[in-house]
């Protein structure tokens, strides 16, 4: 898979993209990475990438033109899929389902957003989707573009084990033959006691189908505690 983000800030992405999974995805050969300075597209001797709102109000707008340079300079294929997003905070809610989609693309474009947002005109003309990690706003669409990318990297497949991805929150569980998303159930590791708690007895018992049934419950309850909207029938 590649990625390529278009951005303000190439430096405040290096750090996650020089870590852990992200970093090992990228030696497997699994994806690649590319970051594009919008500001390398800029005019004047400033660079300049962004202009004032048309119809009066406060804050700025990156300019459709200098976007679109910057779009250009990407080499497409048109033999493979390809999708162009952009964090936006009036985007659709990312959700896990997405991660999945994107995902299975050869080839991803994510514009991060900024200042007052973009030109609604390059939207119009390059963007297939606007994506929000949250309902607030942010300063700049670096984070969700971080956010995005670790998502859909761990999911290609060989990044990690498979049963890594399968059993998490989010994942879709069928019970009694309707889809629902779930929340993950807890997890215990060593020491077997610790704080005068102790590892549920369930899971030393060795009997993997009481171990499952434990966790489909503790997924259940954490979801009806936590998050009671996910307990509406999935539309499959």
């Amino acid at each position: 898979m590649r990625i390529s983000i278009i951005t303000l800030f190439p430096e405040v992405f290096e750090p996650i993209l020089n870590s852990s999974i992200l970093k090992a995805a990228q030696l497997k050969n699994k994806v690649s990475i590319e970051l594009i300075n919008l500001r390398d597209f800029g005019e004047g001797v400033h660079k300049v990438v962004d202009g004032r709102v048309y119809g009066g109000g406060v804050g700025m707008l990156l300019r459709a033109d200098i976007l679109a340079k910057a779009l250009k300079s990407i080499k497409f294929s048109r033999s493979k899929k390809n999708e162009i997003i952009l964090t936006s905070a009036s985007g659709k809610p990312y959700k896990q389902a997405k991660a999945q989609e994107l995902s299975k693309q050869d080839h991803l474009v994510i514009i991060c957003g900024h200042y007052e947002g973009i030109d609604q005109r390059f939207i119009d003309a390059f963007v297939k989707e606007e994506i929000s990690i949250g309902d607030y706003v942010l300063t700049g669409g670096e984070i969700p573009a971080m956010a995005i990318v670790d998502s859909i990297i761990r999911l290609i497949p060989g990044v990690l084990k498979e049963e890594a991805t399968k059993e998490e929150s989010f994942s879709p569980y069928t019970i009694e033959n309707k889809p629902y998303t779930l929340l993950e159930h807890p997890h215990y590791t060593r020491p077997e006691i610790w704080n005068n708690m102790k590892v549920p007895e369930v899971l030393l018992s060795g009997n993997h189908k009481e171990i499952a049934k434990w966790r489909m419950g503790k997924s259940l309850e954490k979801t009806k505690k936590i998050r009671p909207d996910l307990l509406k029938v999935s539309k499959g």
